[in-house]
């Protein structure tokens, strides 16, 4: 899969500069140099290119409402992007919301936390030269962009009024890599005793796409013995790997072999692909390995999991010994983080130290690779810099990373630009509105519910 991205990104990346040299309609201008500004009197395209090489793209309705959705895009080709789906940004545009985005710099890592927050807000400032200053901006961002956004909702007082996060990566780059290090260690411990599996360090994208495979080769084959499915559920509880798969109804609480067939059908299905490439991106960002283990103990780290009792059962029927397994690992922790790649990543990949706008966070409740437990750490911080009031979380009933129907990405937008323009949430983000909102969009189904995510396993940055 990462060989294959690669190709895409290259003719994404040529596609994304020629669409910079295209000019919108008469009166229109694309160069956000000049400072000249346009009169928008019919549906108008808009690109230009930015001071680090990086392209913005803006799409304006004829009624526009004087609201810009400023969008942040998700991992992968440094692509301009200006909405979540094609759907969603037809849906936007007839609501009266200009939208815009960047690609971020396209000489960097796909992992583009160092140059994202910059690239969106010279976008801002582009749009607002070429066409005219929004009476409002609102924030979106989707995946990895959700981290993109939740750091503008913190920065972006005076220039964005509110923001909205779709399956946000709001725990930040050093959890996330910290949490898959310790799921793809036990895979390489427990399943390939006495290989030499390189789960850092990656010297190209070939080299982490090889050991994806090796990985999940070892959690295909270890499927088919129960001593075998209960190392995969222990390493799926270190990964905060959901146990409702696509297709499936979730299993019983009761159902611990249910749960880790629906765990392996994610694992056995390009999820270590993408896990593997993202951790080549972030150390190209990062400059070096940002994950550690030295000292952690593995049977603490599985007490702190929602599916320690899934994975008790599962070693007791299979008569393997859990103390011993975790015994294992802890004696086997000695990885260290470069200390400058690790700092680097917590400078430019957090964004839980507080907010100055008001956020609306959407997750998935199974989401397969930003889990929603995510969404507990990043509340968590956010109460801790006394920000709380600013922020609300809801949750929707499905499967699947950024899974949401267009009706409920339109819900919430509306619910953030409604709280921005009443100064208070009210029920505005409680799951029976959005609900309603969604369905009287007529835009596809919607599963708002009420949830509460568990802790997120694994973390290791305050």
């Amino acid at each position: 899969m990462p060989r294959r991205l690669l190709r895409i990104s290259a003719v994404a990346s040529s596609l994304a500069l020629a669409a910079a040299a295209l000019t919108g309609p008469a009166g229109a201008a694309t160069d956000t140099r000049t400072g000249t500004t346009a009169a928008v009197t019919t549906p108008s395209h808009l690109s230009g290119t930015l001071a680090d090489g990086a392209t913005w793209i803006a799409d304006v309705p004829a009624d526009w409402n004087g609201t810009l959705l400023l969008f942040s895009h998700g991992y992968g080709p440094p692509v301009a992007q200006n909405a979540p789906s094609d759907e969603a940004r037809t849906a936007l545009l007839a609501e009266g919301y200009a939208l815009a985005g960047s690609s971020f710099d396209p000489q960097g890592s796909w992992w583009a936390l160092n140059s994202a927050e910059r690239d969106q807000f010279a976008t801002l400032d582009a749009f607002s030269r070429t066409v005219r200053r929004p009476s409002r901006t609102l924030s979106v961002g989707l995946s990895m962009g959700g981290l993109v956004n939740a750091q503008i909702a913190r920065d972006g007082a005076g220039r964005v009024d509110g923001a909205l996060g779709l399956c946000s990566l709001v725990a930040g780059g050093v959890d996330l890599d910290d949490y898959q290090y310790d799921a793809e260690y036990t895979i390489a411990s427990l399943l390939l005793p006495g290989q030499d599996v390189r789960l850092t360090g990656f010297a190209d994208a070939a080299d982490a796409a090889a050991t994806a495979q090796r990985l999940t080769d070892a959690v295909i084959a270890a499927q088919a013995t129960p001593q075998g499915r209960a190392r995969i559920a222990l390493a799926a509880a270190y990964l905060n790997q959901s146990d409702w798969a696509p297709g499936q109804d979730p299993p019983a609480a009761d159902d611990p072999e249910g749960q880790e067939a629906q765990q392996f059908a994610w694992l056995s299905q390009g999820v270590l692909g993408f896990i593997e490439h993202g951790r080549w991106s972030i150390e190209q960002s990062a400059g070096g390995n940002t994950s550690w283990n030295a000292g952690l103990d593995y049977a603490a780290l599985l007490r702190d999991s929602e599916h320690a009792g899934q994975v008790r059962a599962l070693y007791r029927k299979a008569g393997l010994d859990l103390r011993a397994d975790l015994a294992t690992l802890t004696r086997g922790a000695r990885l260290r983080a470069d200390p400058e790649a690790r700092r680097r990543l917590q400078a430019s990949s957090t964004a839980g130290q507080g907010l100055a706008v008001p956020l609306l966070n959407l997750h998935t409740i199974a989401d397969e690779l930003v889990p929603v437990q995510q969404e507990a750490a990043f509340a968590e911080r956010v109460r801790a810099a006394g920000d709380d009031r600013l922020l609300r979380q809801a949750y929707v009933a499905r499967q699947g990373h950024c899974a949401f129907t267009t009706a409920e990405i339109v819900a919430g937008v509306r619910a953030i630009d409604r709280r921005v323009t009443t100064g208070r949430w009210g029920d505005l983000a409680g799951p029976a509105v959005l609900q309603r909102s969604a369905l009287s969009l007529n835009l596809g189904g919607a599963a708002f519910v009420r949830y509460r995510p568990s802790r997120l396993v694994g973390g290791r940055h305050s």
